[in-house]
C-alpha cells in the first residue's frame, strides 16, 4: 500500500458518474456544497484535476479509470452500486467523513496495474485498447480454438468458450466466476484462465507483469449469430475489455497483451481494506 499523500497535493477535484443517474447527481450536488463550505480552497473543475470523485458502482469505476490515468490523478470511489469492490467507500453514510480524511491528507493510495491489448490481423494492427479488470476472448454461443503463447512460448491450446487474462484488480470479477484465484489488488501479477475448455481442464496460470501473452484465434464455426451494437457487424468470437469495449474477431487474429505503462491510483482509508471486503462479501470464517 502506498504512503499517505500530503494534503497540499489535492487542490482541484472533478466528478465522474453515469449521466442522468439521479442518486449520483444528488450526491454530486451535496458534496459540492459541502466542499465549498468546509474546504473553500479546493477548486471543483472539469479538467486538469488532482483527484476524481467517482459516484457509482464498479462499472463506473472501470470507465473512470480509463480517463483518470491520463491525468495521473487519484480516484476516490464512492459506491452507489451493488458490489463496490473497486470503491474507496462502500456505504453512503461514510461518504462525507471519508472525504474529510481525503481532503486533509489522511489516506493511502494503491496503484493498480492495467493491461493493454492490440489485435493483429494480417500483420496489421486493427484495434487496441486498455483494461483495468480483464481482457476476454469469448465465443458465447459456441466453441473457439485458441493458441496461447507466453513470451513467445506456446503453452496451451484452448478448445472451449474462450480465455481471459485478468489483472490483480480484476481477479474478483469475471476471473473469480471462472474459478480463477483471488490476488491482492496491488499485486504485480496477471492471471490467465480458460473458459469452459472441452479438453481436460487446466488450472489458471499466474504471470508476472513483465510477461507478454499472445492469443491466436485458430478456428471456430462461422455462424454470425451475434452483432456489435455500435457497428452492426456480425460476429461469433468477441474481444471484450472490461465488459464494455467489444471488437469482433476473425480466424487467425492475434491478440497481443502486455502491461499498460500507466497505473490507476485509488484512495483507501484503512489498512487491510481489501481483506475486509473479502470477509464481508464471502463471509470467510
Amino acid at each position: 500500500m502506498g504512503k499517505s499523500l500530503d494534503k497540499q497535493s489535492i487542490q482541484k477535484i472533478s466528478f465522474f458518474h453515469v449521466p442522468g443517474h439521479k442518486e449520483s447527481l444528488e450526491w454530486k450536488n451535496k458534496i459540492t456544497k459541502w466542499i465549498k463550505i468546509n474546504f473553500p480552497g479546493i477548486k471543483i473543475v472539469s479538467k486538469d484535476y488532482d483527484a476524481l470523485i467517482v459516484l457509482g458502482g464498479d462499472g463506473t469505476m472501470l470507465r473512470a479509470a480509463k480517463i483518470c490515468q491520463k491525468h495521473n490523478a487519484v480516484i476516490i470511489g464512492l459506491n452507489l452500486g451493488t458490489v463496490g469492490f473497486l470503491s474507496s467507500v462502500r456505504e453512503p453514510k461514510n461518504f462525507l467523513s471519508a472525504l474529510k480524511k481525503f481532503l486533509t491528507g489522511n489516506f493511502y493510495v494503491t496503484e493498480r496495474g492495467m493491461l493493454e491489448a492490440k489485435i493483429i490481423r494480417g500483420k496489421k494492427s486493427v484495434f487496441s485498447t486498455n483494461a483495468l479488470n480483464e481482457i476476454i476472448i469469448l465465443n458465447p454461443l459456441g466453441m473457439v480454438e485458441i493458441k496461447v503463447e507466453i513470451d513467445g512460448y506456446m503453452i496451451q491450446k484452448v478448445r472451449g468458450s474462450g480465455i481471459l487474462l485478468s489483472t490483480a484488480t480484476g481477479s474478483t470479477a469475471y476471473n473469480l466466476s471462472a474459478h480463477g484465484p483471488i490476488a491482492m489488488p496491488d499485486a504485480k501479477n496477471f492471471i490467465l484462465t480458460e473458459l469452459l475448455d472441452h479438453d481436460i481442464p487446466t488450472p489458471s496460470i499466474v504471470l508476472n507483469e513483465t510477461q507478454e501473452v499472445a492469443l491466436k484465434v485458430e478456428n471456430f464455426r462461422k455462424r454470425e449469430l451475434l452483432s456489435v451494437s455500435k457497428t452492426g457487424k456480425k460476429a461469433d468470437v468477441m474481444f471484450i475489455a472490461d465488459g464494455e469495449t467489444v471488437f469482433p474477431l476473425e480466424k487467425n487474429d492475434y491478440i497481443v497483451i502486455r502491461k499498460f505503462p500507466a497505473t490507476v491510483k485509488i484512495a483507501e482509508f484503512e489498512k487491510n481494506y481489501f481483506l475486509k471486503s473479502l470477509r464481508e462479501k464471502f463471509t470467510f470464517k
